[in-house]
């Protein structure tokens, strides 16, 4: 079995080295790579994808998974060695029934399609755009009808980026969690104009606020000698291995805010990756458990910790400092102008309270545009009539609309309720934490973030992909993910700053 267990491990070195090399060169295309290099990109994309499922899929590694398997009860079911072949032939059982000219074209209309997205949503035109998006969602159906049977065909790319969540369980889950939201936002919006936010408004140096962004990120535990961070048209942030992870944002020099959210949220992002164990390096376990979980620490950095008391009670002074502008703006006025809450057109910009709706309305289109009961070339009509619907906003351009997001141009439907599912979940993480670390609150206000990661350390990102969000949920906090508690830390938060 030893021998086996490193034949195979030998075998995944070589698919994560080319995955690796894959994410380099999409890092490039969305940071330095010129225009006129799209062309080639998406060729040595595809080549590489294409190679990276070749050899994954191969004879050989599926008989080593099966002879394997046959020994996963003589294994402890934590262990770094039955995690990966428990999780490598799910993964092989899945990958398996895609074949690999499908592959390759995807990777390849994704470069394409990311470009044509930058310049439809420069130019506001979402013409640019439609024919790409319509390769795409024909390619992302082929790749669904993989996968049957099944009970709705949306269903295979949910499991992409959460393992085996259906669109039935995540609705479920949003069904009861929107009627409060709904409910809350409707609230606060009787009281708008108790929050003052102008206050915000002003000119911020571009290069003063990436140096304030990076020192805030460096001391939550983003180590740069690890990483960089980068300009981007979309925040995001590339992992190709836990020494070199690296993150972008995109500033506005009129909104520090916006920002500073960004660069926090990346480099939750960043620490996760950063802090899985060394001893799973170039197994394909060595990156984050699903999009959820990694959400969920994107999100607890950028809200649960970034737009709290404490946390500014530390950093305030020296943004007080970095910008003269809030010198003569007291703490509290700051507080509640950063946690203004308020119906907005783009998803990344949106308050805590108002954000869940973006994502319910992107689950609920995506669900939609792949049962055919919405076409691409329907979306901008149909996202502005939800859009309105949802939030009582109607996008005046496509820019901030339908064009806002790049997920759709690079192939990933599936991904957006990972969003509001890792919001729920970092509200249950705090409450642990809190159980666990009694005096974290004063951590934070004293600008200590060593103990809080290293909480997150042990619970979550030292495992990788080890274990499922259901998995991590009832290890971390003794249960199943529940969205009361997101619910109660919002009405909490909100009711005390909009006297509800």
């Amino acid at each position: 079995m030893k021998e086996k267990l490193e034949q195979l491990k030998t075998l995944l070195a070589r698919v994560a080295d080319l995955e690796n090399a894959a994410a380099v060169l999409d890092w490039d295309q969305e940071t330095y790579m010129p225009e006129g290099g799209v062309q080639a990109r998406a060729d040595q994309l595809s080549t590489l994808q294409g190679l990276a499922h070749e050899y994954f899929v191969d004879e050989e590694v599926g008989t080593l998974l099966h002879d394997l398997a046959a020994h996963l009860d003589e294994l402890d079911y934590d262990s770094d060695e039955a995690s990966l072949i428990r999780v490598s032939l799910r993964d092989y059982e899945k990958q398996v029934k895609v074949p690999g000219d499908l592959v390759r074209e995807i990777s390849r209309t994704s470069a394409l399609g990311t470009q044509a997205w930058r310049e439809a949503r420069e130019k506001d035109d979402f013409s640019l755009f439609q024919p790409y998006l319509e390769k795409m969602v024909e390619l992302k159906i082929r790749w669904a009808e993989c996968f049957k049977p099944y009970d709705n065909i949306y269903d295979p790319l949910l499991d992409d980026f959460e393992p085996g969540m259906t669109y039935e369980q995540i609705s479920a889950v949003f069904a009861e969690l929107k009627p409060p939201l709904v409910e809350l936002v409707r609230a606060i919006s009787q009281k708008r104009d108790a929050v003052d936010d102008s206050v915000l408004k002003a000119h911020f140096d571009k290069d003063a606020q990436m140096a304030f962004g990076r020192a805030v990120a460096e001391q939550l535990g983003y180590d740069l000698t690890r990483g960089r961070i980068d300009i981007s048209a979309h925040p995001f942030t590339t992992n190709f291995w836990r020494g070199d992870v690296r993150i972008t944002t995109r500033l506005d020099e009129n909104d520090v805010v916006s920002g500073l959210m960004g660069t926090i949220h990346e480099a939750g992002h960043a620490i996760y990756e950063q802090n899985t164990s060394p001893t799973l390096y170039r197994t394909g376990l060595d990156r984050g458990a699903s999009m959820a979980v990694h959400e969920s620490q994107s999100r607890f950095y950028e809200n649960v910790i970034g737009r709290s008391r404490p946390f500014w009670r530390h950093f305030y002074p020296r943004l007080q400092e970095a910008f003269p502008h809030f010198k003569s703006l007291d703490f509290e006025a700051f507080y509640r102008a950063l946690n203004k809450s308020e119906p907005s057109l783009i998803r990344v910009e949106a308050d805590e309270v108002t954000y869940g709706l973006h994502i319910i309305l992107r689950f609920e289109l995506e669900n939609d545009l792949f049962n055919g009961r919405v076409s691409v070339a329907d979306l901008p009509e149909v996202w502005n009539a939800r859009m309105e619907e949802y939030l009582g906003l109607v996008p005046p351009t496509d820019r901030e609309g339908v064009l806002q997001d790049i997920h759709w141009s690079q192939g990933l439907m599936g991904y957006f309720p990972d969003y509001l599912l890792g919001s729920v979940f970092s509200v249950q993480l705090w409450e642990q934490m809190q159980k666990e670390m009694p005096g974290v609150v004063e951590q934070i206000e004293a600008g200590q973030f060593e103990d809080i990661l290293a909480w997150l350390r042990e619970k979550i990102h030292r495992h990788g992909r080890k274990f499922t969000l259901p998995e991590i949920t009832a290890r971390v906090t003794g249960g199943p993910l529940r969205w009361e508690p997101y619910m109660d830390y919002l009405r909490t938060k909100y009711g005390e700053i909009y006297g509800l």
